[in-house]
């Protein structure tokens, strides 16, 4: 089994999968604070689904970064962890 680093070093060797990783920063930044944001609140995917009238399995997709999410969607989602959307 390899470690994330070593996957990392094997992966970006293939042309354009570093940059196309870059790029994507800032979309993991997010995900990751409101994954962080969700934990501290004991909340569960589905707890919070249900809350924001989505599924379960949707929120899973947006927090493992397969989908890629409108601003209402992440809206809902900071709505749903009483937070507030600021875009600066």
């Amino acid at each position: 089994m390899k470690t994330l680093d070593q996957f990392k070093k094997e992966a970006f060797k293939k042309p354009g999968v570093k940059k196309a990783y870059i790029e994507m920063q800032p979309e993991f930044k997010i995900i990751r604070a409101l994954i962080i944001s969700r934990n501290k609140k004991g909340m569960s995917q589905r707890k919070l689904a249900q809350k924001i009238g989505i599924t379960q399995s949707a929120l899973a997709r947006f927090e493992s970064g397969k989908i890629n999410p409108t601003l209402s969607f992440i809206q809902k989602i900071t709505s749903g962890l009483g937070l507030e959307l600021s875009i600066k």
